[in-house]
């Protein structure tokens, strides 16, 4: 009987009008490096970057001419993807949140005092929302 192949999840791409800026708000919030041939002096960073994570995830950023912005919880503009975050304390979740706002996130829900998963939900520069919440596993 043959193995059965599945193919492998690369990176999450978001697209955005400023690649450089979207790409260097997640680079700076999530302590992550540009990827290999993925500097600013690529030929296609314009248009195209990828980060890594120590861990080899990958986060990359596309070019786009027009992207709107979620109006999350609202339905007029949905989501379609949201990236979850996570950290081991509500004190690592507090030190998380502060970045993400002096870089230039918008806080749309704050629930970092929920007694069972603390949260917050925000929006990067580009308008997708993302979730920083507490998770001990």
């Amino acid at each position: 009987m043959n193995e059965v192949t599945y193919p492998r999840l690369r990176s999450t791409v978001l697209d955005t009008t400023d690649v450089h800026g979207l790409a260097d708000f997640y680079r700076r919030l999530l302590g992550w490096e540009p990827a290999p041939g993925n500097g600013p002096d690529d030929a296609e960073a314009d248009e195209w970057q990828i980060i890594r994570g120590v861990d080899g995830r990958m986060l990359a950023f596309q070019y786009a001419q027009e992207v709107p912005r979620s109006t999350w919880p609202s339905p007029h503009v949905p989501q379609q993807l949201h990236l979850d975050f996570t950290v081991a304390t509500t004190a690592e979740l507090e030190e998380c949140h502060d970045r993400a706002l002096t870089l230039g996130a918008s806080l749309i829900r704050d629930e970092s005092d929920h007694p069972d998963e603390p949260i917050c939900v925000y929006a990067d520069p580009a308008g997708h929302p993302f979730c920083i919440f507490v998770m001990e596993w």
